[in-house]
């Protein structure tokens, strides 16, 4: 199972990011190099919002990493949500 981190972004987003994205990326790799994120990256036509797929069943992680996201701080994050996943066909995939 997998957790899927749902951000939606301000309207202003692309203009807005630069003073933040080198902490928002570092936060996200060392995710990554924890083995917390399988998978992440920006919604394209429109920009308006990312996922986050974070590994295993509870939704915790990804609540913190939110919490601790330059972009959820400062505003450039509108609304965000975690959704537990069921994955069944795919690299990491883990049936129920």
């Amino acid at each position: 199972m997998h957790t899927i981190l749902f951000y939606d972004f301000a309207d202003d987003y692309l203009t807005q990011r630069a003073p933040y994205r080198a902490e928002h990326l570092a936060l996200v790799h060392a995710a990554f190099e924890r083995g917390e994120v399988a998978l992440a990256g920006a919604l394209a036509d429109p920009a308006d919002g990312a996922l986050l797929v974070f590994r295993g069943t509870s939704p915790e992680t990804a609540e913190a990493f939110a919490k601790a996201d330059p972009y959820v701080i400062h505003g450039l994050v509108t609304a965000w949500r975690t959704r537990r996943w069921n994955t069944v066909v795919g690299d990491g995939a883990s049936m129920p």
